[in-house]
């Protein structure tokens, strides 16, 4: 079995002008697209698989993230099935001069882990051992369940 804590997947992407929309702002598919792509680390962490998306929850844009910040991502498995994933992912604007962090956007996304034959594959269980992880799987539960 693997801790929740051991899915966490942290990642920066420094939003370039080919990033940005008309506004100088991350345009809303780059945002998703680097979503996608931590929050599938995070289950391939997990599973010890490949994993593919199979759902995307409602996804929110609450604030723009300036050509010049970071997209700062943050994913990590709350829940697991026979053979899917789910994965909390959070996006945060950085301003890496003043180290400011504002929330952007957040969303779930359910994986599943295939095989090399790239039909569905069974995952591990998953355990939660520290006061952190059981805030995080919290946390991850409420968010989903009020959307």
């Amino acid at each position: 079995m693997t801790d929740l804590l051991e899915t966490v997947v942290e990642n920066r992407e420094m939003v370039q002008p080919h990033h940005a929309n008309a506004l100088d702002v991350t345009h809303g598919g780059n945002v998703m697209k680097w979503m996608d792509e931590v929050g599938a680390m995070a289950a391939m962490r997990f599973a010890g698989e490949a994993c593919v998306t199979a759902r995307v929850d409602q996804m929110n844009f609450e604030r723009p993230i300036p050509v010049g910040d970071t997209a700062f991502i943050t994913a990590y498995v709350y829940d697991v099935g026979d053979s899917s994933v789910k994965v909390r992912i959070v996006t945060e604007r950085e301003d890496l001069r003043t180290h400011e962090r504002e929330r952007t956007t957040e969303s779930y996304f359910v994986y599943v882990a295939i095989d090399e034959d790239e039909r569905p594959t069974s995952v591990p269980g998953l355990t939660v051992s520290t006061e952190e992880g059981e805030r995080l799987r919290r946390e991850a539960r409420t968010g989903e369940n009020s959307r």
